[in-house]
């Protein structure tokens, strides 16, 4: 009698320690550090995985995202820390979630794009204040794919 739950306990203990990858999202860890940022130039403060940014319901739609590499490597050293370096000439795809391209944009020397649609191209024929859309910014670095997702609302 002792054998045999001596042996289930360890069957039950051998089948509770299996890892089980999780079959819904493959998670990667971004290559970049993605911080969006609206017509009043105050960036997105990455804390918040759908960032909201304003532009005015005017003119046309303008935002720009600044993309960054973070380099760990004096991480340790509370005197280096990390440091955030500017990605440049990086292709970034601004799409409606619905998967529309609306425009491709090239990042500059410092690491931002900027980018410029009309409220119409956006989905919006008439926008006032309160109107919003989804989009998404997608590239690649290092050969791994990113998207940062983020809202646009007009002000």
């Amino acid at each position: 009698m002792k054998n045999k739950i001596l042996i289930i306990s360890f069957l039950m203990l051998g089948l509770m320690s299996c890892e089980v990858e999780d079959p819904f999202v493959a998670r990667v860890v971004s290559p970049v550090l993605v911080a969006v940022i609206g017509s009043d130039g105050i960036p997105s403060n990455g804390m918040t995985t759908e960032p909201t940014v304003t532009a005015p319901v005017a003119a046309d739609a303008q935002l720009k995202v600044k993309v960054m590499e973070l380099d760990k490597t004096g991480i340790l050293d509370y005197k280096v820390g990390i440091d955030s370096i500017p990605v440049k000439g990086l292709k970034l795809a601004f799409k409606l979630r619905s998967g529309t391209l609306i425009k491709e944009v090239q990042t500059d020397d410092s690491g931002v794009a900027s980018f410029s649609s009309t409220w119409a191209s956006l989905g919006i024929s008439t926008p006032k204040a309160g109107s919003s859309v989804k989009l998404t910014a997608t590239g690649t670095y290092k050969d791994v794919q990113f998207s940062k997702y983020f809202i646009l609302s007009g002000k």
